[in-house]
């Protein structure tokens, strides 16, 4: 069966393994080298099924470990355009790696690998949908101001949906960051907040995707719990009850045994 393994997922790093049997890809490397083998390890994944990197965007929380890893591992790598340049201009990649550029789509060994664009503070930042030979599949769509149609209709062709649940709005606006971030993080490039996250989970369970993870949630700007309850409560209120209608749950934040089968 198809399983998806969240490694990492906050402002600390994000890296989420997507495989079928003894293939599979990366989603993004933002935590070190040794910090990824051992969450790969400790969720019984070998790293010789990783076919490839696949990058989101060039911040360096879903992309600290990319050029050792590839380097290490002989692992292409790949991202939009606009993000691979980022990543070269970084000095995030060896020269010696190879990469390519996904433009919609592309085959990679039995697993069909999608690009959609998101909308972020980042130089052509893009989510995957992963979907494996045995037919399943997989989104994980995070760092996005807001959601799109085609983020919304690749979601709704999941079998399993990671969706960005970044911040509280209350506990942001009354937080911490100076102002400049706070006003970035609420645009249409900044990132998801609760309650964004809960309305879009709500129509996605309407069509029929009932695995479902909260993902990238802020460490300053929320709690799981609260961002939970956020999401749990408004399908509640649309007549879904939680663990029959749908499964919910919170990607962590650092290395666990956590794997969602889909």
């Amino acid at each position: 069966m198809a399983k998806a393994v969240p490694l990492f997922s906050g402002s600390k790093g994000n890296s989420y393994y997507i495989g079928y049997g003894n293939e599979g890809v990366l989603i993004d490397a933002g935590r070190n080298c040794k910090q990824i083998e051992l969450a790969m390890a400790a969720n019984g994944v070998d790293m010789k099924n990783v076919r490839a990197l696949f990058i989101t965007h060039e911040h360096i929380d879903h992309c600290a470990a990319v050029r050792v890893l590839a380097k290490k591992y002989g692992l292409p790598v790949y991202g939009s355009a606009g993000t691979l340049t980022a990543l070269e201009q970084g000095k995030k990649l060896d020269p010696l790696t190879k990469t390519f550029v996904i433009e919609n789509s592309l085959s990679l060994g039995d697993m069909l690998i999608e690009r959609i664009n998101t909308p972020h503070d980042a130089a052509e930042s893009c989510c995957y949908r992963v979907v494996t030979s045995d037919g399943k599949s997989a989104l994980i769509a995070t760092d996005m101001g807001v959601m799109t149609d085609g983020i919304r209709a690749a979601a709704a062709n999941s079998d399993f949906v990671v969706l960005e649940s970044n911040h509280d709005i209350d506990m942001l606006k009354t937080g911490p960051y100076p102002f400049v971030l706070k006003k970035r993080i609420l645009s249409d490039r900044g990132h998801l907040s609760n309650e964004a996250c809960a309305s879009e989970l709500v129509e996605l369970v309407k069509g029929g995707t009932m695995r479902l993870m909260l993902g990238h949630l802020s460490e300053q700007n929320n709690t799981p719990e609260i961002a939970l309850r956020t999401s749990v409560r408004e399908l509640e209120r649309a007549g879904m009850r939680f663990n029959n209608d749908f499964t919910l749950d919170i990607a962590p934040g650092a290395a666990s045994v956590k794997s969602v089968i889909f």
